[in-house]
């Protein structure tokens, strides 16, 4: 349990302390002042000034803040401050701002991936066929175990995985393979089918097969800078686009909310990660930060996305939402937030009684 605490305090402290820094970075570009750049909430344990700002360490760390001359509408403003405040900044550098904070945490994912490829590069599934299933148009079409897929419609194959997106980008198109059996090559065309299956979700869906099973052997490969920076784009926007998929999947029911979980199942696999190694760990860190963008990129009130919203609204019709329904949305917004906590909550501790 101690493990996992210190654990979950360190990625959460990353986390909140880049999502910040994304603000505060972005707030300075654009000339606006920021008075306090706080770790955590509650009593100040160390604080220290530099110029205007107050940068805080505090007690509770499970969040953070940066504070912003003129960030509230309709505060008093000193009139030497007019120039420095975040409501008197254009609706475009109010939106950059804003937007900095989830985007910095998506700038981590990347960063992550790309110090983990470029030290340690990647494993790929060798392109070796183990297995043909029969009646299928591979078995069709002479290809036998040991084979090793060398292009598909003259795209080279550096790894297994690529051999299902190809077949699935061709709609069951023919397709030209050329496989290397006993130091020769060999040219084959093959027509996939559709054969049931299932999606990552375990939902059952139909998809384009050609009848082959991997060898399951891999290798290792190094990557230079440019293939580590593509390999962690890649990635991240694949993390990005699953997570967003898993949200609207859940809005309309094709996965149970009860998989949402809370700071107790992010502490568990913190723990749990950490104990794995430092690679694990990073990894754990990277996918987090993709959440917790995209999360306070949700139109909802309290968050930035809910803050891009009324900006939004302001560009449509030239007029800034009013202060009262800003608050009653607001209001709303937090409700909604502390809603769905008590649920997550609830979905942490029913895992730990069912020993989940």
């Amino acid at each position: 349990m101690g493990h996992s605490a210190i654990a979950f305090i360190i990625v959460i402290g990353i986390l909140v302390f880049i999502h910040e820094f994304g603000h505060f970075i972005a707030a300075r570009l654009c000339g606006v002042g920021v008075e306090v750049f706080s770790l955590g909430f509650g009593p100040k344990i160390l604080k220290k000034r530099y110029g205007r700002t107050q940068y805080c360490l505090s007690a509770i760390p499970l969040g953070g803040y940066v504070k912003m001359v003129g960030e509230e509408p309709g505060s008093e403003i000193d009139p030497e401050d007019i120039n420095s405040s975040f409501t008197h900044k254009s609706l475009l550098q109010k939106s950059i701002i804003v937007a900095a904070g989830p985007f910095f945490n998506f700038f981590l994912a990347i960063f992550i991936f790309f110090i983990l490829y470029q030290f340690s590069g990647i494993y790929l599934a060798e392109p070796v066929v183990g297995q043909v299933l029969e009646d299928t148009p591979a078995f069709t079409a002479g290809i036998k175990p040991g084979d090793v897929i060398k292009e598909i419609n003259q795209v080279k194959i550096e790894s297994f995985e690529d051999i299902p997106r190809i077949i699935a980008t061709g709609y069951g198109k023919q397709l030209d393979f050329i496989v290397e059996r006993d130091a020769r090559l060999i040219e084959l065309v093959i027509s996939p089918v559709l054969s049931p299956g299932k999606n990552v979700f375990g939902e059952e869906i139909e998809k384009y097969i050609i009848g082959i099973v991997g060898s399951g052997e891999s290798y290792h490969k190094k990557l230079n800078l440019f293939q580590a920076l593509q390999h962690s784009i890649k990635d991240t926007y694949g993390l990005v686009k699953l997570t967003l998929l898993s949200v609207v999947k859940m809005i309309n029911g094709s996965i149970s909310a009860d998989n949402l979980g809370g700071p107790l199942m992010i502490a568990q696999m913190a723990g749990e990660q950490a104990k794995a190694g430092m690679m694990n760990f990073a990894w754990f860190i990277a996918l987090l930060s993709v959440n917790l963008g995209i999360i306070n990129l949700f139109p909802i009130p309290v968050l930035d996305g809910g803050h891009l919203l009324f900006f939004g609204i302001e560009a449509l019709t030239g007029k800034a939402v009013s202060d009262s329904l800003r608050e009653k949305l607001i209001k709303f917004g937090a409700a909604v937030l502390v809603a769905l906590m008590v649920f997550v909550f609830y979905n942490d501790i029913v895992r730990m009684f069912n020993g989940g």
